[in-house]
Formats: C-alpha cells, structure tokens, sequence
C-alpha cells in the first residue's frame, strides 16, 4: 500500500450509522431524568463531605496537640475532600456523556 492510495481507502471506510446497531437495548431514561438522579446524588455526597469534614475538624480541636490524632484529623479532612473533588468530576462527566447522548 502506498501513501498515495490512502485518500482512495480512507473514502471507502463508512461511519455506523444507527441502522447497523439494531440490536442494542434501548432505555426509557431521558436526558432530564439522569440529571435529576445525579443532583440527588451530589447533594447527598456533599451532605456526607461536609458531616465528615466536620468530624475531622471536632477531632483536630480535641486532638490536644497529639501528633498522631492531628494526623488522623488532618487525613479525614483530605479523604473528605478528595472524595468531594472526585464526586464533582464524575458529576461532570456524567452531564457530557448525557448531553452528547
């Protein structure tokens, strides 16, 4: 095959259209109803982010000064709010995916 034939076969290749996926399952869920579920969702995890932050904070104020009860506190703080970051992307993700749907 040489370069010069590259125009030629990449004309030839088709995109699928949806006629050539007949037998995949369909769904009633709507564009809408996903985004509703995930607005439920992320205001529950940031309910929870912030009860947890809030523990971790309660124990860092009575953590009196123990280096290891700071460390644990300081780790609830951050798992907290990785796990928040982590909720907001999959959140983001979820609203492309849905809206390229």
């Amino acid at each position: 095959m040489r370069i010069s034939d590259m125009p030629h076969m990449l004309a030839q290749v088709s995109t699928p259209t949806q006629q050539h996926f007949t037998n995949l399952p369909t769904t009633g869920a709507t564009v809408g109803a996903v985004q509703a579920i995930m607005t439920v969702v992320f205001v529950i995890t940031g309910a929870i982010a912030v009860i947890i932050v809030t523990i971790g904070g309660i124990k860092y104020a009575s953590s009196q000064g123990d280096p290891q009860a700071i460390a644990k506190a300081k780790g609830t703080i951050i798992y907290a709010a990785v796990g928040l970051l982590v909720s907001i992307f999959a959140v983001g993700i979820i609203q492309f995916a849905a809206g390229h749907i």
